[in-house]
C-alpha cells in the first residue's frame, strides 16, 4: 500500500507559534495555559510534563503568575481580569484572529453590526464576540435566512461580515453570494486562514485520488472534523484518528493508495508516526514528509536570504511560511519605504516572497524578516553609479535630510537640500525628490546625496535652452525672484531677467511691491538682451492697450471722471484718469476759493471727481478741474502750462 501525505497537514502557523511559546516559557518557570492550547491530548500532556498547567478561567491563575493566551484568542474581559490579578500575559493569539478582533471593534465604532460566520460555541468565536457589545453568530446561510425572515429591517442594516478562521470556504462563499443579493448595506471580510483553505483544498484533491483517507486530529478539533467531512465527500473510506494507536493496516484492506492529512492541532511527530506505521513506502505530493520535518528544523541566521510563501496579510504584518521551525513575519514598515505603495502590490497570499532575516526570536517563536533591506542590498550597484535617482524623504535631522533611494538610506546635508539657509526642511518629509549621489562608502554603508546639484544641472540646461532661443518680443511665464527699488528680477526658467519699475505698470508707482511680490507668477516679454553680459531686459505692460488711446476712446472734453491724486506739487495736483494717463488739476481749479497749497484740499491716493477741461493731443496733456463741478465756480476750459518750482 502506498501512503501519500498532504503537504499542508498539521500545525498551522498560529498553533505552532503558541506551542513553541508555551515550551519556551515552561522551560523558564511555571506557566499557566488559559484553555486547551491545542485540541491534542498528546501535546498538552507533553507541555504538562514540562511544567505548564492548563486553567479554564483567569481566576484560577495565581496572582502575579505568567499566563499564556492561546491562538484562539480571548475576549477583552479576560485581559482585564488578568491585569487585575497582576498576571504577566504572553499573548499567542493568532495574528489572523487578532485581525478579526480589530475588524469587529472598528465596525461597532462605525455603528455597524458585526456578523460572525462560524460555530457559536467555538473558543475563537467566543473570543471575537467578547470584543463586541452586540455582535451575532450564524453557522451558515440557512440560519441567516431565518433571521432575515424574523427581522424585516435586517437586510437594510449596516452589517459587517467576518468568518471563523477555520470555516469551510464554500459555506462562507455561499453566505457572501446570497447576502449580497438581499442586503443593501453589507461589507465582507474574508478572514478564513489561508493555511486552512490550503489544507482543505489539498485534502479534497488527495481524497479524490486515494481509495482511503486517514484524518489525524482530536475529536474536539473543529477544523479536524471539517477535514473529515470534506474527505468523506470524495473518498469512500475515511477514518479519523488521534494518533497511530488503534490504527491497523489491515482495516484498509486492499486499498492501493492511502491518503493522510491532519488538522491544525496535530504536531508533525504524530503525523510521521502514523505514516510510518501504515507503510514503509511513502509517496509524497512534493517531497517526503521526513524531508519536510528535517527542513523544518533548519537553522536560520541574521542576514540570511530566504524565500517563503505568503500565508496571510494582516493590518500590521505579512506572514510568511518558510518551511522551517518558526514562521516568518514581515512588519509593514519593512516591506517598503514608499509611503504611497500598497501592500497588495508587494505581497499576495500564496505567492513567493524573498526577504532577509533580521532576527530569529526563540522567545517569540518567530523569524522577523525585511523585504526592503534585501531590496536595498540588491540596489547598491544602482546607487554606486552616481546617476540621478529618485528618492523619498523619510526624515529630517539636525544636519539635513534622510532619503530612501531604492531602500538605501541616503543623507542629504541641509546645504544640498535646495532650500535657502534656515528654511524649514520638515515640509519636505514624505515628498519625492530627484537627487545625485555624491559619495558612497559601501563598507560603512554611508551614502550622501544632493538635491541642489540636480536642480543646478536642470537650471543650467534650461538656461542654455533659453539663450539658444531667445529673441526680442518673445513671451515667457516667469516667477518673481526678488525686488529692488528700481524693478523686479524674474526667473523665466533658468535665467533671470529684470523688469524696470517703469515697465511693471502703466500706473505711476513708487515701488515694485505695489504691483508684484516675490514668488508671484508673471507673464513677461523680452525688450532686449545681451548674451555676452548675460543680461535680459523684460517688460510686463501690454502695449496693445496704449494708455492715451484708452483715454481718448473713453473720455472727451467736458466729461467728468473719477481720478486718483498721485502727486502734489506747489502749483497743483497730478491725478490718474486711466492707468498711464495723468491730468493736472491746477491749484486755481482745486476749489471755489483761494488755496494756499494743494495739500490743504486733497491728498495723495485720494479719489475725487474732476471735469476734463482741456486735452492737448500733440503733447498728450490733460487739464482737470474740481472747481468746475462746484455750482458757484465759473467755467475755465483753458489749459495752463504748469511751472514747476
Amino acid at each position: 500500500m502506498i501512503v501519500r501525505v498532504a503537504k499542508s497537514a498539521g500545525f498551522c502557523y498560529g498553533v505552532r507559534r503558541a506551542v513553541e511559546l508555551a515550551e519556551r516559557s515552561a522551560a523558564q518557570g511555571p506557566v499557566y495555559l488559559l484553555g486547551h492550547i491545542t485540541h491534542n491530548d498528546h501535546v498538552i500532556g507533553r507541555l504538562e510534563e514540562m511544567g505548564a498547567a492548563t486553567i479554564s478561567a483567569p481566576e484560577e491563575a495565581p496572582r502575579g503568575s505568567t499566563v499564556l493566551i492561546r491562538a484562539h484568542g480571548e475576549p477583552d474581559s479576560t485581559y482585564q481580569a488578568l491585569e487585575a490579578r497582576g498576571c504577566r500575559v504572553l499573548d499567542a493569539t493568532c495574528p489572523n484572529v487578532a485581525r478579526i478582533h480589530d475588524i469587529v471593534r472598528t465596525a461597532e465604532e462605525r455603528g455597524r453590526l458585526p456578523v460572525i460566520v462560524g460555530e457559536a460555541d467555538h473558543p475563537e468565536i467566543l473570543g471575537i464576540l467578547g470584543c463586541t457589545r452586540r455582535g451575532m453568530v450564524v453557522s451558515g446561510w440557512g440560519e441567516l435566512e431565518q433571521i432575515m425572515k424574523k427581522v424585516p429591517d435586517f437586510p437594510g442594516m449596516p452589517l459587517t461580515f467576518v468568518s471563523q478562521t477555520t470555516a469551510i470556504l464554500s459555506k462562507w462563499e455561499k453566505i457572501v453570494e446570497n447576502t449580497k443579493k438581499v442586503c443593501t448595506n453589507a461589507e465582507f471580510f474574508d478572514t478564513i486562514c489561508n493555511a486552512t483553505s490550503r489544507r482543505q483544498s489539498e485534502a479534497l484533491e488527495l481524497a479524490g485520488q486515494c481509495g482511503a483517507m486517514i484524518v489525524i486530529g482530536d475529536q474536539k478539533s473543529s477544523n479536524t472534523r471539517k477535514l473529515t467531512q470534506l474527505c468523506a465527500s470524495r473518498c469512500p473510506i475515511v477514518v479519523q484518528a488521534e494518533g497511530a494507536g488503534g490504527l491497523d493496516r489491515e482495516q484498509f484492506g486492499r486499498t492501493g493508495t492511502l491518503g493522510i492529512t491532519a488538522g491544525a492541532s496535530t504536531p508533525e511527530w504524530i503525523i510521521k508516526e502514523v505514516s510510518n506505521k501504515m507503510s514503509d513506502e511513502i509517496m509524497e505530493i512534493e517531497q517526503s514528509f521526513a524531508e519536510m520535518l528535517e527542513e523544518s528544523f533548519k537553522i536560520l541566521n541574521t542576514g540570511d536570504r530566504v524565500i517563503g510563501t505568503v500565508a496571510a496579510i494582516t493590518p500590521t504584518e505579512v506572514q510568511v511560511e518558510l518551511g522551517v521551525k518558526y514562521p516568518g513575519t514581515i512588519p509593514l514598515s519593512e516591506l517598503s519605504d514608499d509611503p504611497d505603495v500598497k501592500v497588495e502590490d508587494l505581497a499576495k497570499v500564496g505567492e513567493e516572497i524573498e526577504a532577509i532575516v533580521m532576527l530569529v526570536s526563540d522567545r517569540d517563536c518567530v523569524v522577523k524578516l525585511s523585504k526592503k533591506r534585501l531590496d536595498a542590498d540588491k540596489n547598491w550597484e544602482t546607487v554606486e553609479s552616481k546617476d540621478v535617482l529618485e528618492g523619498i524623504i523619510t526624515e529630517e535631522n539636525k544636519g539635513g535630510l534622510v532619503a530612501s533611494v531604492k531602500g538605501i538610506r541616503v543623507f542629504i546635508p541641509a546645504s544640498q537640500s535646495g532650500k535657502p539657509r534656515g528654511a524649514d526642511l520638515s515640509e519636505m518629509v514624505k515628498t519625492r525628490v530627484q537627487l545625485r549621489i555624491t559619495e558612497v562608502n559601501r563598507a560603512r554603508r554611508r551614502v550622501v546625496g544632493s538635491i541642489r546639484a540636480v536642480a543646478a544641472e536642470a537650471r543650467a540646461a534650461a538656461a542654455a535652452a533659453i539663450w539658444d532661443n531667445i529673441e526680442v518680443g518673445k513671451r515667457y511665464s516667469g516667477t518673481v525672484k526678488s525686488l529692488t527699488s528700481y524693478g523686479a528680477f524674474v526667473d523665466i526658467g533658468g535665467v533671470d531677467g529684470m523688469v524696470h519699475i517703469s515697465e511693471l505698470s502703466w500706473s505711476r508707482i513708487k515701488t515694485p511691491s505695489e504691483v508684484v511680490s516675490v514668488g508671484d507668477p508673471i507673464e513677461v516679454y523680452v525688450i532686449s538682451f545681451d548674451p555676452e553680459k548675460k543680461k535680459i531686459s523684460l517688460g510686463v505692460k501690454d502695449h496693445s492697450q496704449e494708455p492715451w488711446t484708452v483715454f481718448t476712446d473713453k473720455y472727451a472734453v467736458g466729461d467728468v471722471a473719477p481720478v486718483r491724486v498721485v502727486k502734489l506739487m506747489t502749483f497743483g495736483a497730478f491725478a490718474e484718469i486711466v492707468p498711464g494717463v495723468d491730468g493736472l488739476i491746477h491749484i486755481s481749479q482745486l476749489a471755489d476759493h483761494r488755496v494756499e497749497k494743494p495739500g490743504d484740499v486733497v491728498s495723495e491716493g485720494e479719489t475725487v471727481d474732476a471735469k476734463i477741461t482741456a486735452i492737448d493731443e500733440e503733447n498728450k496733456k490733460v487739464s482737470l478741474s474740481i472747481r468746475a463741478l462746484l455750482e458757484s465756480a465759473p467755467e475755465d476750459g483753458e489749459y495752463e502750462e504748469p511751472v514747476e518750482e
